[in-house]
């Protein structure tokens, strides 16, 4: 019998086809500008399209970061919200929620991910540490850099490779966490963190064999295991279809286990419960009372940190709605309907279809662009151009340059296309994969970048950059020729 609350459903031709477990009630208008507007729009944003306005864009597809559907539960309880600055009864319902989910007692609240990065940073690295990880996101590393730690990146040698049928891509490699404690001591490590959902390299999840792993080394050598729950959900709902211990299990019971694992977990509930905000949560009354100060110091109250108490409010509700199945699996279906409609027509995407988006490998879209002309940041503008659908690089424009002032050139260049969870249609969704499907039969088209305002620090949030050559330009005279039209 099938899953009464799978979101794929097979039709009679043998598609499996997702299928929207909702209703839409309230609608946002979108616009399609012609395509001469939408270049005048990229070049204007310095090819940068976090600079994009939204009235530029069709689909936003920049990031699942704040910008996920609320349930109608959660849109009412803000109206329930109790606006005491200290001692509000919208934290401690957040705070219940969050214990019911994560199996945490303490909860700290912050305004969102990044914040209790800076946080858990400050309190618990020392300069000279390391930090062996999955992989890193762009805020964890410089939160952890500028307090004078070093990110190891200890990913198995899956990890990085596009096309792939291994389930569990973001594990650890456990071979190599135990040299980095053989080679550092366990007395310079400040901790071991493992990102839910790696969000650098395709959003890929790890499994719960190797988080029992991780921690048992962790244990062995008296460190913490830090959990990154941003996106806990999807982990989870990966665990549950791909690894058969599970298959059986109930969302809710995993996510238990899981966080069971970590001494400290924290998460941006701007992915986690489709609202602002984030939190850090843990057992352990001694990690809790190190952290609390300085929450009180750049947060705000215990009981707020930050956020408005009708985000706190909607959060509680969003917690919870993260172990519904129906709710969970609606992106994961999306944008694996979109990955593999991509790679059937020989479009290089990251493979087995992850979390967050789908993943268009940029140096095997556009081979002909040196990396050091930022692919990923083209083939982004190029997308926008030719469709008005906002992506986000995720390369070489996302890392840093060294000492010498040299690009460190990113392990992989992905265009990312986010898939917010219960926001985009079937058709909005088909669009998106036509679009690219075109792109890529012109790929030979699109030029590299290079910067024109480059910030020293997070530079792709608000840097500028230009086109090389006038291949903008040639791509909208084709993009004409064939569809006859500016749209």
């Amino acid at each position: 019998m099938a899953n009464p609350n799978s979101t794929t459903i097979k039709f009679q031709s043998g598609e499996q086809i997702p299928v929207e477990l909702h209703k839409v009630r309230i609608v946002q208008k979108l616009f399609l500008k012609p395509i001469e507007e939408r270049m005048q729009a990229i070049e204007k944003a310095g090819f940068n399209t976090f600079l994009l306005n939204t009235k530029d864009i069709f689909l936003d597809m920049l990031t699942d970061s704040g910008t996920n559907a609320m349930s109608d539960n959660q849109v009412s309880s803000m109206l329930q919200a109790d606006d005491a600055y200290a001692g509000s009864q919208s934290f401690y319902k957040m705070e219940q929620a969050l214990q019911d989910v994560f199996g945490k007692h303490y909860v700290l609240p912050v305004h969102q991910g990044r914040a209790a990065e800076n946080i858990i940073s400050q309190v618990f690295i020392k300069k000279g540490d390391v930090i062996p990880m999955n992989y890193h996101f762009t805020t964890t590393k410089e939160h952890m850099e500028l307090n004078g730690g070093k990110v190891l990146e200890i990913y198995t040698d899956e990890a990085l490779k596009i096309k792939s049928d291994v389930p569990f891509k973001g594990n650890i490699d456990i071979d190599k966490l135990k040299s980095v404690f053989a080679e550092y001591g366990k007395d310079h490590v400040a901790f071991v963190r493992m990102e839910a959902s790696t969000n650098l390299i395709g959003g890929q999840p790890f499994s719960m064999q190797n988080l029992r792993d991780v921690k048992k080394i962790a244990e062995e050598n008296d460190t913490m295991l830090v959990l990154d729950a941003s996106l806990i959900g999807e982990n989870a709902y990966f665990i549950k279809k791909r690894e058969p211990e599970f298959r059986d299990a109930e969302i809710k019971d995993i996510l238990l286990e899981m966080c069971s694992y970590a001494d400290l977990v924290y998460f941006s509930s701007r992915k986690v419960s489709s609202t602002r905000g984030g939190g850090i949560v843990t057992n352990s009354k001694d990690l809790f009372l190190k952290m609390r100060d300085l929450l009180v110091l750049f947060e705000g109250f215990l009981t707020y940190g930050g956020m408005s108490v009708r985000e706190i409010e909607a959060m509680a509700v969003g917690i919870n709605e993260t172990c519904d199945d129906t709710v969970i699996s609606q992106s994961p279906s999306f944008i694996e309907y979109a990955v593999n409609s991509l790679d059937a027509a020989g479009v290089p995407v990251i493979t087995p279809a992850g979390a967050l988006g789908c993943h268009v490998d940029s140096m095997g879209f556009l081979p002909h662009i040196p990396q050091e002309a930022y692919p990923a940041g083209a083939l982004a503008a190029a997308m926008y151009i030719i469709s008005g659908v906002r992506g986000m690089e995720r390369g070489t424009i996302s890392s840093v340059r060294d000492e010498n002032c040299n690009d460190i050139l990113a392990d992989v260049e992905l265009l990312r296309l986010a898939f917010p969870r219960r926001v985009f249609t079937l058709s909005q969704t088909m669009f998106v994969v036509d679009r690219l499907k075109w792109l890529y039969k012109n790929r030979e088209l699109v030029g590299g970048l290079k910067w024109v305002e480059e910030p020293p620090l997070l530079r792709f949030f608000m840097g500028r950059l230009t086109s090389t050559t006038d291949w903008p330009q040639k791509l909208v005279a084709k993009f004409k020729e064939d569809f006859g039209e500016s749209l």
